[in-house]
Formats: C-alpha cells, structure tokens, sequence
C-alpha cells in the first residue's frame, strides 16, 4: 500500500489518509505534508521508483486550475514546508521555502520598509511556490511584472528525488542559462520547488487609487486617454480596466471604469494625480482614494476570484470559472466590452477586468453548465482572433472534463513535451495537469 510505505518515510502525524472528496479533483489517495527539502526528495524518489503518480499542492487556491486526472496515489501538500530561509536587506533579497504565502512574507518585510512586488488573488492563502508555478499575477503587474521577473533563484526536486538549483541569491546574477523561467508557469510539472530566492522592492512611501469611470456609450474616449497616459511621464503601477457590473461591486460606479493606481513618493503621486485631473475627458467620473482607502480597494479586488478552499459543494445550475485572456495590450479594451456584452446575450453573470499595458484580462463567469461552456467558446474565439489566446484558470472538475481548459497546444508543444519526458519521463508529477494534457 502507499500509505504503509509512506510511514517510513514521513512521521504520521503528517500523512493522512485522503478519503474526503473535492469537487475541483487534484485530490491524491493518500496526502503528505513534507517540512524540509530532504522529506520531499524521499517522497518522490519513492514515488518514482514504485510507478505512483504526485500532484502536488501549496495551500490549495489554485486546485481548480488544470488537471483531467481526479486523483492521483500521492497529494504532495507544501503547506508545511514554509519559513524564511535567508534575509538580506542590503541586497534587496530574501530566500523561503515555497508554503510560505504571500501575506506573511509581506508581514515579515514590513518592519523592515520592503515588499515582496506582487499581487495575486487571496495573499492571506496563496503560497509563493503556487504563485511562481502558475506565474500568477494581479493588477500591478504593469510596473512590478509577474513572478519571472521578481524569482532570481530556486532549488528544484527533481520527479527522481534529485536536487538542483537555479539561478543565484544575487540580484545581479548573469552566469549561465536563465533556469529559472523553465520552471515558472510550469503548473509543478517539471519539479517541486523547495526553495526560493526573489528580489524585494521599497515599501512605496504613499499610494493612491484614481477611478475614472466612462459611459458606456464613450468606449472610444478610453482608448484616447490611455494612449495619452502611457506616451506621458506617468508612472502608474495599475491601469485596470473593469466592465460596468464589477465597477458598480466594486465602487458603486456606472459605466467601465479605469483602475489607475500610483505608488512613490507623496510629491510624485499628487504630480500625477493633478495630471490626470487636468487631462480627464469630458463626460467622465473622477474619484481619487488615498492610502487606506487605496489599500481597502486592492484588498476586495484580490478576492474577486473564485477560491477552491471557500467553495464546498457545487451547484450545476450556478457553477463559476475563471477564465484569463492574453492579449496585446490596447485590444484589452475591446475584449472586456465583448466579455460584457457577451454576458448580456448568453445570460450569464460576468464579472471582468483587463491590464491595459500588460494585456491580461480575467473573466469570473457564473451560469448554469450549458451557458457557461458556451461562454468558454465565444470568448476563446474573440481572444484567438485577435492573435490572443483564452485558457480556464478555474473550473470545478465536472466542468474541466468537457471544456479544453488550456485550449489547442501552441506552435511549440513539441518542445515542451520533450522537456517533460527529459526531465519526468516516467510522467511522476501533475500529471495531465498542463497545456496539450503533459
């Protein structure tokens, strides 16, 4: 039994015999709760060596995303492999094991006036390994970018138990091949991380949230003013474009209305919030949210999405997905208005927000089964014809077992399949859990 040979590897207070059921799947017979690198090397070298399968998990927040195989023999959970290994203000840099969220290590910086720059959905839940494994990001992205840009080191177990590192704990760190992006965005396919070493940033001495809310009947006026903003000196950290039904959740607001978020010194943000006063369209709304005010607002955005660990049971008639939609950045306009009005014709309820300058757009879509995978279709349609791409970033696993959550493989599958079998050929991690069924 797997259990049996587990309890020699691990103590049993930490494995547990998984006969609960979940409705987003990714669920393993048995669940391991490994707390050093040296107890997940064991679990996988004997994982691979007697032909059982892992998934492997942080805290759980993203177990709606991928994965066609319900159950695997071993669920991996790092949600006690957590803690800061290193700190060093003076580089900017601190190094953790990959349970530790997002909340606590931004607690840990605190006190000491830096932040770790990212900004992803449910901070207080969402572990540092999950976040670098499915590349998540939030609004901020436009300044502060995704986790490639912030990871510049990892230690990696291998799916045969060996251990590698990538990268360095430097900032400034050029020798070799960049490993680290091979890893980022991979769902845990390729390897389990055990320990990360990412650059930090000052904490932004004063912040403000502009809203300028359009009619809906001035879209064009939106794509006027953001090509004015972004070919200024403006330095925003956030230029979110929300459709009506969110703003109006979020702020009470009419209309799409602009996320401009602006972070600095106090003289530069009231610079550019006196810039944006001056250069507000006709017929436009204006609010300005400053420091708290700001940070209540980013902190209900970051629970817009669905979280797998507050969702008990499912209901067929009223399921809720996620969708992400990648494209150029000034098309974002465009696919939120058609992700809005789409909502309208296939009535669904569609909550949406697009990154003007990054090009990412998120749709939280709730209907019954039949509407929402039609849904799925048209939106992925909209996104593909303007050379995008559409995958499902959350969905029960009833549903992912009859919509192509990644859509069709890209020009590149090829290459990733053979990194797969290169470094897994005996198909021991997440199985089925990524783009093309690897």
């Amino acid at each position: 039994m797997v259990v049996t040979e587990l309890e020699k590897i691990v103590d049993e207070k930490r494995i547990v015999k998984s006969g609960d059921e979940d409705p987003f799947g990714n669920l393993g017979k048995c669940t391991v709760y490994p707390q050093t690198e040296e107890e997940i090397s064991a679990i996988l070298t004997y994982a691979s060596k007697n032909g059982r399968k892992v998934f492997v998990e942080g805290s759980g927040t993203k177990k709606g995303f991928g994965g066609l195989l319900e159950k695997a023999d071993i669920l991996l959970s790092l949600s006690h492999c957590k803690g800061v290994v290193e700190y060093s203000a003076g580089d900017l840099t601190i190094t953790v094991r990959p349970g530790t969220t997002i909340k606590e290590i931004g607690e840990y910086l605190a006190p000491f006036g830096q932040c770790l720059s990212v900004d992803p959905a449910w901070p207080e839940f969402a572990t540092i390994g999950g976040v670098i494994a499915a590349n998540s990001s939030g609004p901020k992205r436009l300044k502060y970018g995704s986790a490639r840009d912030f990871v510049i080191g990892l230690r990696v177990v291998y799916p045969d138990g060996k251990v590698i590192r990538t990268g360095g704990k430097v900032v400034k760190n050029v020798a070799g091949y960049d490993m680290n992006k091979l890893f980022v965005g991979s769902m845990g396919t390729l390897g389990v991380i055990s320990e990360v070493t990412v650059k930090l940033r000052p904490l932004p001495k004063y912040e403000s949230l502009v809203l300028l809310s359009f009619s809906e009947k001035n879209l064009h006026e939106i794509r006027s003013f953001v090509i004015q903003l972004l070919d200024s000196m403006m330095e925003p950290v956030s230029l979110e474009l929300v459709n009506p039904t969110l703003s109006n959740q979020l702020t009470g607001l009419e209309g799409y209305t602009l996320f401009i978020g602006l972070e600095g010194i106090e003289k530069s943000v009231l610079y550019q919030e006196m810039w944006i006063k001056e250069h507000q369209p006709k017929e436009t709304e204006l609010i300005i949210l400053q420091q708290h005010e700001a940070k209540k607002i980013w902190s209900t955005f970051a629970k817009l999405a669905p979280n797998p660990l507050r969702i008990k049971e499912i209901d067929e008639s009223n399921l809720e997905i996620g969708i992400k939609i990648g494209s150029k950045n000034i098309d974002v306009i465009e696919l939120v208005e058609a992700c809005h009005l789409m909502s309208l014709n296939k009535h669904v309820d569609v909550r949406v927000h697009g990154g003007i300058g990054h090009g990412i757009t998120k749709a939280y879509v709730k209907g019954n089964t039949e509407a929402v995978l039609s849904y799925v279709r048209d939106i992925r349609s909209a996104g593909c014809n303007k050379g995008g791409y559409a995958i499902v970033e959350h969905a029960p696993y009833i549903l992912r077992k009859h919509v192509n959550v990644w859509g069709d493989p890209p020009s590149y599958f090829s290459l990733l399949e053979g990194i797969k079998k290169a470094i897994d050929p005996n198909n021991v991690l997440n199985t089925q859990r990524f783009v093309g069924g690897l």
